[in-house]
């Protein structure tokens, strides 16, 4: 019997879609330079018992809608992220940069889970020697949890299928291969069919499997883009530089909220969850400087109060600077543009830089309003009160618009010891807050003229 030929497709690392022939860009996404080379082979059909098994065509009506029991960790703030636990039947995506603590976090997570369900780590990147020095160094127990050094995807799934457990870790993703698939790991290819392999596996057999993956240089997750198509949830645990907190961030959830935030510590004897986030971000110096303001960003479910610092300089040479760390640094440019055309102050000689402390990344607009006021207070040298929040959208016509959960932040505040606000209008509160007092103003300029008073 004649060998089947191999044939040769050029695959996008973006989207996932494949070509006859090498193009400069895709022709699916329209990205540019992201087509790879790869070896197609025919693909044997695995021997497996899963494997065989044909879907079940029912009624929509018929289908049983009782939600399954999630299985609770041992982390109040993984739980939040994930939406309330694991969920069976899911593939939950994991990945940080090198040493954020994915490893860390996971085998804790396991060797307590272990004590009272099938709980499966498979490592490809370590022995298994390496793997139990990690867990002696962590001081966790080690009896109950079942590990393995394998990278093959077909005998990870025989193991699965014998031992049958309600938790399968695999790390990470650009390790593992398929041996009826000619690529080497790591490839488009390989990544993509074994995460495919392993998302049907988890589907059939209710397993929750937890998918540990690498991050490019860029800051994305390696692999094809369509990677995060076929999971469930995908979570970022971020490292910033220097710090020794850690910030897991839920950027897709189908059983829970988007963008939801847990925080984490690194320590000696691992992760520790960081129950009030807000106390840790707002720790500010004691000396009081010009530039400083707090506001109340809206993570997942939950306020979160952070710090927002800004440095105005006159340029020295060139074209002046506009850098935001932590935040959009479009949208700077563009308040700054605002600030010029309705309130008659221009930057136009200036450097401004921007940073949220902590390394929180705000993704809403709701700091907007605290950021050109961080601005205007180091550009005019003068120092904002401490027990001031300040919180709002601003509008290219200078208008403030309200935010989602204003009453939500406002209580937040007002728990932390701020006594005075400055919110858009339709963010007034309902009802007087004990010891607050709130400004609530529907311009930028009606912004500064209470900013004035202080």
């Amino acid at each position: 019997m004649a060998k089947a030929k191999v044939k040769t497709a050029y695959v996008c690392s973006d989207c996932g879609a494949d070509f006859a022939k090498w193009q400069g860009q895709c022709g699916a996404c329209q990205a540019w330079n992201t087509l790879s080379r790869v070896s197609v082979g025919p693909i044997k059909e695995a021997h497996i018992g899963f494997a065989g098994t044909k879907a079940q065509i029912k009624k929509l009506g018929d289908v049983e809608t009782q939600e399954a029991p999630r299985i609770p960790t041992p982390f109040a703030e993984l739980d939040r992220v994930l939406g309330g636990g694991l969920v069976p039947g899911s593939v939950v995506l994991m990945g940080g940069d090198p040493g954020a603590g994915k490893s860390t976090l996971l085998l804790q997570v396991c060797t307590q889970l272990a004590k009272e369900r099938g709980v499966l780590y498979v490592t490809g990147e370590e022995s298994l020697q390496q793997l139990a020095m990690r867990a002696q160094r962590l001081e966790l127990p080690m009896d109950g949890l079942d590990v393995a050094a394998e990278t093959r995807a077909e005998v990870i799934a025989s193991h699965i299928e014998l031992n049958r457990p309600e938790i399968v870790v695999l790390d990470s993703v650009q390790v593992l291969q398929m041996e009826s698939i000619d690529s080497t790991p790591g490839s488009v290819t390989q990544v993509r069919e074994t995460a495919g392999f392993f998302t049907r596996l988890a589907k059939q057999t209710d397993t929750v499997v937890i998918l540990v993956g690498h991050i490019t240089k860029e800051g994305g997750l390696a692999g094809p883009k369509v990677l995060e198509h076929m999971i469930d949830t995908f979570v970022m645990l971020d490292s910033p530089a220097g710090s020794r907190y850690r910030t897991l961030r839920g950027n897709k959830n189908r059983f829970g909220a988007v963008n939801e935030l847990g925080v984490f510590a690194m320590t000696d004897v691992g992760m520790k969850e960081v129950a009030n986030p807000s106390a840790i971000f707002l720790q500010r110096g004691e000396t009081d400087s010009p530039g400083s303001i707090a506001t109340v960003t809206w993570e997942g479910t939950r306020p979160l109060l952070v710090e927002i610092q800004a440095l105005v300089d006159e340029v020295a040479a060139g074209y002046p600077k506009r850098v935001a760390v932590g935040l959009d640094h479009q949208r700077l440019a563009m308040h700054l543009a605002v600030l010029h055309r309705h309130c008659g102050i221009t930057l136009g000689d200036q450097d401004v830089f921007a940073n949220v402390v902590g390394g929180v990344r705000i993704q809403e607009t709701g700091a907007d309003l605290a950021l050109l006021l961080a601005v205007l207070s180091s550009f005019r040298d003068r120092i904002l009160p401490r027990d001031l929040i300040v919180f709002g959208e601003l509008g290219l016509t200078g208008e403030l618009r309200p935010v989602a959960n204003g009453q939500e932040r406002l209580r937040e505040a007002a728990k932390h010891g701020f006594k005075q606000a400055i919110v858009p209008y339709a963010n007034r509160p309902k009802y007087k807050l004990p010891g607050m007092r709130v400004h609530g103003v529907q311009n930028l300029s009606a912004a500064l003229e209470i900013l004035s008073q202080f």
